[in-house]
C-alpha cells in the first residue's frame, strides 16, 4: 500500500520534505501544500519556491491547485507541465473558513453541480493527470454518495477521502464507512486519509480496506516522521536521528529565512513534533510561548535531554 505525506501549510515545506526524505524515507508521494492562481495568472515567487524542480530533487512531489475556476486550473497546470510535472491535484477538502467562504476546496463541495462543471471543464483539456482530494460533504457524510457518482464520470488518476465533513473540521473521529463506500463505488483508485495517528491506527486501516491503493499520513507523520518507515517494517525513531533531523531543518530555516523567522517555522513543526515526547502538552505550550531564538533552542536541547520518546504520538487527537 502506497503511502503519501498530506501537505501541511507551514509545516511540509520544500526544506523540510528534502530533508525528511533525507532522514526518513519511506513515503511514495509528497503532496505539496495548495496554492492558488493569482489574478494576473503569474506563479509568484512563493509558489515557484516550492514548485521549482531544483527544490524537490531527489523527492516525489505532486502540486495541489485551489481553485474553484477550470480556466485558472488549467493555466496552472500548463505551466506545472512545463516544470515537468506528470500530475496534479485539485483541492476539494479544506475546511478553513476564509477558503469555505471563497467557494473553494470543501466550500465547492456545498454545490456539486459547481464540482461538475469545474471537472467537466478541467478534463476537456488537461495535459496532466488529475487526482482529487475530497471531504464527505459539509455537513451530512451521505452527501459523498452524491459526489462519488459525479467523480465517477471523469477519469481521476486517483480519489484521496477525508473521512469528515467540512463542519466537522479535525475533530476526532472520521466515518470509516465512507471508505468502505468510496472502495466499493469509485471508478478511480482509493487513498484514505484521516486519524491515521499512529502504527496501529495505519495497520487496522490497512486490515480492514486491504483494496485501498494507499493511506495519506499528515499530523501523524509531522509528529513522528519515522512513520512511513516503520509501516515498511523499519524500526521507530531514534533519539539521535530525531534530532540529527531537527539540527538540519533549524539551520537550514535559519539559513533561508533568518533566526527569527526560521525559529517561527520551526515552532509549527513542534506543534505536532511535541505530541512525541513525554509531557508533550506542556512542552508544546512552552514552545509556542517563547519569542527568543535562544530559549527555543534552549527548550528543545532540554527536551532531548531529559524528556523520553514515547512509542506513538499523543495530545493531539
Amino acid at each position: 500500500m502506497e503511502i503519501c505525506f498530506a501537505p501541511m501549510e507551514g509545516v511540509t515545506t520544500a526544506i523540510y520534505r528534502r530533508l525528511h526524505r533525507q532522514f526518513f524515507p519511506g513515503v511514495d508521494r509528497y503532496y505539496i501544500p495548495f496554492f492558488s492562481p493569482t489574478p494576473d495568472r503569474l506563479f509568484t515567487p512563493r509558489q515557484l519556491g516550492e514548485l521549482l524542480a531544483e527544490h524537490n530533487r531527489g523527492v516525489p512531489v505532486v502540486p495541489q491547485i485551489l481553485t474553484r475556476s477550470g480556466g485558472d486550473f488549467l493555466w496552472a497546470a500548463r505551466g506545472l507541465k512545463e516544470m515537468g510535472y506528470e500530475e496534479v491535484n485539485l483541492n476539494l477538502g479544506c475546511p478553513s473558513g476564509t477558503v469555505f467562504a471563497k467557494g473553494k476546496g470543501a466550500g465547492l463541495l456545498l454545490h456539486p453541480d459547481r464540482v461538475d462543471a469545474l471537472l467537466e471543464e478541467i478534463f476537456r483539456q488537461t495535459p496532466l493527470k488529475v487526482s482529487v482530494k475530497t471531504r464527505l460533504g459539509v455537513r451530512d457524510p451521505g452527501e459523498l454518495s452524491r459526489l462519488l457518482e459525479i467523480y465517477n464520470r471523469y477519469p481521476l488518476s486517483e480519489l484521496i477521502v477525508h473521512a469528515r465533513t467540512r463542519t466537522e473540521m479535525y475533530r476526532p473521529g472520521v466515518h470509516q464507512e465512507a471508505f468502505a463506500l468510496a472502495l466499493e463505488q469509485s471508478r478511480a483508485p482509493v487513498c484514505c486519509n484521516g486519524d491515521l495517528f499512529s502504527l496501529e491506527d495505519c495497520r487496522k486501516l490497512e486490515a480492514r480496506f486491504p483494496t485501498a491503493r494507499g493511506l495519506m499520513l499528515g499530523r501523524g507523520l509531522a509528529a513522528n516522521p519515522a512513520l512511513a518507515r516503520q509501516l515498511r517494517g523499519g524500526g521507530p525513531p531514534e533519539k539521535e536521528e530525531l534530532l540529527a533531523f531537527h539540527t538540519a531543518l533549524r539551520e537550514a530555516y535559519r539559513e533561508e529565512y533568518g533566526p527569527q523567522n526560521g525559529m517561527r517555522r520551526m515552532k509549527e513543526l513542534w506543534r505536532y513534533m511535541a505530541c512525541l515526547f513525554e509531557g508533550g502538552d506542556r512542552l508544546a505550550g512552552k514552545i509556542a510561548r517563547t519569542t527568543d531564538c535562544v530559549q527555543f533552542d534552549f527548550l528543545v536541547e532540554q527536551a532531548f535531554q531529559e524528556r523520553a520518546l514515547l512509542p506513538s504520538p499523543q495530545g493531539f487527537r
